[in-house]
């Protein structure tokens, strides 16, 4: 059976509202996010004190499950949730949830066959990235830029492309599983550049040799951080994608609301 109900489920009917399966989908991936974003990972290079959570690992995967529209709602809800309640604060307060919504997006418009959007999206917030006044990388130290260079490179080629297919429609473990780790990858490195893009602007006032100091160490740290998370997202999103695969009821109701509308 093709797995193509995950990606369907998060499109809205233009002439329906939400259907109550999908609103009871997002709410649980709100809860699910807000307690991962309790659980700290590791530390925010430059940053004492502040740590990166299990939501790293989560959000690209609520994006394959709920596509771009649910998903984004969901970690949104879930962020503000923890925001309210001052649980699980990142290192940008309030808005520590936008990078991994961004995520979420990437996968989300990847897994519904939106690369184009998704590309040309990357490709903007890579250039505000790079050449952000005064602090970007490319007026500082622009190595610290690789691995997400490669990202862009990754969500606008075939692979990626190759992957989305793989993801939907196999059921072999090793075709499943390159295609949740290259669209983990794509869809992580996406909210990257997106939570890089907030530590330039929270972070701004700091001196050039702050900036400097901070974007060398950076160099070969995050993509540790960044390639532990996808691992983890792989093994994790392979077994959730492929225990669902056995599944044929959801298919089924999916199938009959389609045809309704």
């Amino acid at each position: 059976m093709k797995m193509k109900f995950f990606h369907k489920i998060s499109v809205l009917s233009k002439l329906q509202p939400p259907s109550p399966r999908n609103i009871a989908l997002t709410a649980c991936f709100a809860a699910l996010y807000a307690v991962f974003s309790l659980w700290n990972l590791m530390p925010v290079i430059g940053v004492p004190g502040r740590f990166i959570t299990a939501a790293v690992v989560t959000a690209p995967l609520i994006g394959i499950i709920l596509g771009p529209i649910y998903g984004v709602l969901s970690i949104t809800l879930g962020g503000l949730a923890n925001a309210f309640l001052s649980f699980g604060l990142g290192v940008f307060g309030p808005l520590s949830f936008l990078p991994h919504a961004a995520a979420a997006l990437a996968s989300g418009m990847l897994i519904s066959r939106r690369q184009a959007i998704c590309i040309v999206s990357f490709l903007l917030l890579f250039v505000v990235l790079a050449f952000f006044p005064r602090n970007g990388p490319v007026l500082v130290w622009p190595p610290v830029l690789w691995l997400d260079l490669i990202g862009l490179i990754i969500v606008a080629s075939p692979l990626q492309a190759i992957s989305i297919k793989y993801l939907n429609e196999s059921s072999n473990s090793f075709y499943l599983g390159l295609g949740v780790c290259v669209t983990c990858l794509s869809a992580t490195l996406f909210g990257h550049v997106t939570g890089s893009i907030l530590f330039e602007i929270f972070f701004w006032p700091n001196t050039i040799e702050w900036w400097t100091a901070t974007w060398q160490t950076s160099t070969f740290v995050y993509p540790i951080e960044r390639i532990v998370s996808v691992i983890i997202a792989t093994i994790v999103g392979t077994a959730l994608i492929k225990a669902s695969k056995s599944i044929a009821l959801p298919n089924k109701f999916l199938q009959k609301d389609e045809r309704r509308s």
